[in-house]
């Protein structure tokens, strides 16, 4: 089974099933097939372009929006502040930390033009994290 690197915050928030697509500049055939989450030692300092939120009935926000709350915000919002606040000295780097399979990909339009959306499904966190012993990669790798 082939791992694909995912820096954190980011693979938390696939965990929890706040962010249900993966943009990449590429396309990928790994397609229905299950794959390990690798949480990189890098961490991402920016937010994703555009999030759907399953809280938001499946609403898309982009970072945009995430800068103008609503009054009061919405729970969704909360939950996410607090996640990219709180997490970022806590959240495992460096190892496995669980699998999903990628339902299928499609091209991005208007401001995610250009990148590849890889669509999540079937997301399962690992009971307790693994260290590859295989050499991560910046995108899949073979973990063991």
């Amino acid at each position: 089974m082939l791992a694909l690197s995912i820096r954190q915050p980011y693979v938390e928030l696939i965990l929890r099933g706040v962010k249900r697509i993966e943009y990449r500049s590429r396309p990928t055939r790994i397609v229905g097939e299950r794959f390990y989450l690798y949480a990189s030692k890098g961490r991402a300092l920016t937010l994703p372009k555009t999030l759907t939120l399953p809280s938001a009935g499946g609403r898309r926000y982009s970072s945009d929006n995430l800068s103008l709350p609503e009054n009061p915000p919405p729970p969704w919002m909360i939950e996410l502040a607090n996640a990219l606040r709180l997490f970022p000295g806590e959240l495992p780097t460096g190892v496995i930390v669980g699998s999903a399979v990628i339902e299928k990909v499609t091209p991005g339009e208007g401001s995610t033009a250009g990148y590849f959306h890889w669509h999540l499904a079937d997301v399962q966190r690992l009971k307790t994290p693994r260290k590859p012993k295989g050499h991560p990669q910046p995108v899949w790798f073979t973990p063991f």
